[in-house]
C-alpha cells in the first residue's frame, strides 16, 4: 500500500481503528518518508503512564485537567510556536513531539491523546481561527486552549478569539463548539499545511495537499477552486479550467464565482500545452 493511499484509508477509518495520533504521524511521513511513528506513539503511552502513576486511582476531572496542564506545559515545556508560527514542522506531529512547539491544532492533538490516556474523553473543537479542545460534562463544558497552557475559556474568552479573526460574537457559542470529528481534523491540518507551502510559493507541494485533501472527502468544494488556481499558476490550463468549472457548478453564487468566470474565459482561450 503506497503512502497517501495509506494516509487516506487512515483518515477516513473510525476513531477506534485510526487514533487521531497515527493519522497525524501518517501526515508527517509525506515529508518523512521512514518515520517511525511506532517510537512517537511509544512516546505519548510513556508519558500517560508516567501521569496516571501520579494520579489518585479515581482522581476528580479537574485534578486530572490541573496534572495534564502542570505536565504538558510546566514540566515538557510544550508551547505555541510565536516566533516561528508559519513553520511547516508545526503541522507535522514528530516535528511538534521533538521540539514540544506547535499550532492550536497539533497541540491541541497531542492535548487530547494525553488526555484520553488519563481517562479524560477530551474531543477537538474547529472554532474559527484558533482550534481548541472541550470535556463534555454533565451540566455543560469546559473549553480549553493547549496553544496557551491548556486554560480555561469564558465566553468572553471566546469573544476575542472571535473579534481576532473578524468574525461577529454570535448569540449562542454552541454551534461553534460542537465535536470535531476525526476526519475534519485531519482536514484542518492538512488546509494549514496547504496554507503554509502558498505562503512559501511552494506550490507543488501544495498541489500535492489539495490532491490529498479530495482524495479523502471529495466534497470539499472549495479545494476544487483552490487546486484550479494552483494549476492556473503551473499553467495547466485545460486542468485549471476543469476544476474551476466544477467548482462553479456548485457554488454558481459565491462571492468570487464572477472573478472564476472570467478566469475560466482566458483559461479556455489560452493555447494548449503539455504537462
Amino acid at each position: 500500500m503506497n503512502l497517501i493511499h495509506q494516509l487516506v484509508e487512515t483518515a477516513r477509518a473510525p476513531e477506534r481503528d485510526a487514533p487521531l495520533l497515527d493519522t497525524a504521524l501518517a501526515i508527517a511521513m509525506l515529508e518523512y518518508p521512514a518515520l517511525d511513528t511506532q517510537a512517537y506513539r511509544r512516546r505519548l503511552d510513556d508519558w500517560g503512564r508516567t501521569l496516571r502513576a501520579r494520579l489518585p486511582q479515581d482522581p476528580e476531572i479537574e485534578d486530572s485537567i490541573r496534572a495534564l496542564n502542570d505536565f504538558l506545559f510546566a514540566e515538557l515545556g510544550f508551547q505555541g510556536n510565536l516566533d516561528n508560527y508559519y513553520d511547516p514542522r508545526n503541522s507535522f506531529m514528530n516535528d511538534v513531539l521533538d521540539s514540544r512547539r506547535g499550532i492550536p491544532l497539533t497541540l491541541s492533538i497531542v492535548y487530547i491523546e494525553l488526555g484520553r490516556r488519563l481517562g479524560l474523553p477530551l474531543e477537538g473543537v474547529s472554532f474559527p481561527g484558533h482550534f481548541l479542545v472541550k470535556l463534555s460534562l454533565a451540566d455543560g463544558a469546559v473549553v480549553l486552549d493547549p496553544f496557551n497552557r491548556g486554560v480555561s475559556l469564558s465566553e468572553d474568552d471566546l469573544g476575542r478569539l472571535l473579534r481576532e479573526v473578524a468574525t461577529d460574537e454570535p448569540d449562542d457559542f454552541g454551534p461553534l463548539l460542537a465535536s470535531a470529528r476525526k476526519q475534519e481534523i485531519v482536514i484542518r491540518l492538512l488546509r494549514n499545511l496547504k496554507a503554509v507551502y502558498q505562503r512559501d510559493g511552494k506550490v507543488e507541494k501544495a498541489l500535492e495537499i489539495v490532491n490529498l485533501i479530495l482524495a479523502i472527502d471529495p466534497a470539499q468544494l472549495p479545494e476544487y477552486r483552490d487546486r484550479g488556481l494552483i494549476l492556473t499558476e503551473l499553467e495547466c490550463a485545460r486542468a485549471a479550467a476543469a476544476d474551476l468549472g466544477h467548482y462553479l457548478a456548485h457554488c454558481p453564487d459565491d462571492e468570487d464565482a464572477d472573478a472564476i468566470r472570467a478566469l475560466i474565459e482566458e483559461l479556455v482561450e489560452e493555447p494548449q500545452s503539455l504537462h
